[in-house]
């Protein structure tokens, strides 16, 4: 059972979460393996969608957003494009695109952020946005302050978080073909934080890396292993990194939301992107092909439309629907 944990240390400026993902993941990868279009994804980018889609959970989790959280990779090599979707209850989905080969063990840098022009963006979609209203989006580029190449998609992440929200992050993250998951502490703000004592003062604790309670437990977060993180259990991995911390560990609640796989598409949204395109290119399409066929690139659902299917969508009090904002159908 895929699971959330969420867990403080007592009295210090200092909080983290623990994703593991397995039924769920496992759910996803199965899917792209069974779309006989397109096979299972190489094993350097399901170990990379893995850890992005453990680290946009932990990511919804932490801002509490109501709405969809969107992590999105826009390669510069084989792999063009990785897409997660979170939404507020931790429904997700995700998928990725490649171009041509991905060798096993491919380098993060080599697979997504050849001559540096690779880019992350992290978009945030309100739940009733109205009509006009834009969602909030950031984007990062995969290199740090003097341009160097990140090595991994969680220093990414941690590069972002660091400039958006000015608080020291440290992520862990690791995937393979039976689990995603991910270790993320992060500063809380002194400002309110009436209970904390010391000789610094709040405006000194909040500065970028000044926090000594924060740092020394990053560097024990840091010290785990991608294989104890998916092989070891929730409690293990805790007790393992923090036995010496006064650690108060909120363990996920029987019948509490979980992250699980749902794909938002359906017909409708379909439908809606094909009034998009005209009567006239659906027509154009209909006569080369003799069906309008979509597939879902998150869950492998086919969709189907014949001429009198088409006619249908296109009857007086059926305006053209503007494509959607995004890539995600």
């Amino acid at each position: 059972m895929s699971e959330l944990h969420k867990f403080l240390f007592e009295g210090l400026p200092v909080r983290g979460m623990l994703v593991r993902l397995t039924d769920t993941w496992q759910d996803i990868l199965k899917r792209r393996a069974d779309n006989l279009e397109t096979g299972p994804y190489p094993e350097a980018v399901r170990h990379l969608l893995g850890e992005m889609t453990a680290a946009a959970v932990l990511m919804q989790a932490n801002i509490k957003f109501d709405g969809a959280l969107i992590l999105q990779l826009h390669g510069e090599g084989p792999l063009k494009l990785a897409v997660v979707e979170v939404q507020s209850d931790l429904r997700l989905r995700s998928t990725a695109k490649t171009i041509g080969k991905v060798a096993d063990g491919m380098p993060f840098e080599d697979m997504a952020n050849q001559n540096n022009l690779g880019r992350c963006a992290i978009t945030l979609d309100p739940v009733g946005r109205r009509a006009g209203q834009q969602p909030y989006q950031g984007v990062v580029s995969l290199y740090d302050d003097h341009k160097q190449p990140l090595k991994k998609f969680s220093d990414v992440l941690a590069h972002y978080m660091l400039q958006s929200e000015q608080l020291d992050t440290t992520l862990v993250l690791a995937a393979n073909d039976t689990m995603a998951a991910g270790l993320l502490i992060q500063r809380l703000p002194m400002g309110g934080i009436a209970n904390l004592g010391g000789s610094k003062t709040m405006a000194e604790e909040d500065a970028i890396g000044q926090s000594e309670d924060y740092n020394r437990i990053a560097i024990l977060a840091n010290s785990l292993t991608a294989q104890e993180l998916l092989e070891l259990s929730a409690d293990k991995v805790l007790h393992r990194l923090f036995w010496q911390e006064n650690l108060r560990h909120f363990a996920p609640e029987p019948g509490m939301d979980s992250p699980r796989f749902v794909c938002s598409c359906n017909r409708e949204r379909v439908s809606n992107m094909i009034r998009s395109l005209g009567r006239e290119e659906a027509d154009s399409i209909l006569a080369e092909r003799e069906l309008i066929e979509v597939g879902c690139d998150f869950c492998g659902q086919q969709y189907r439309y014949d001429a009198i299917d088409a006619a249908q969508l296109f009857v007086q009090g059926q305006p053209p629907v503007p494509p959607p904002s995004s890539a995600l159908q």
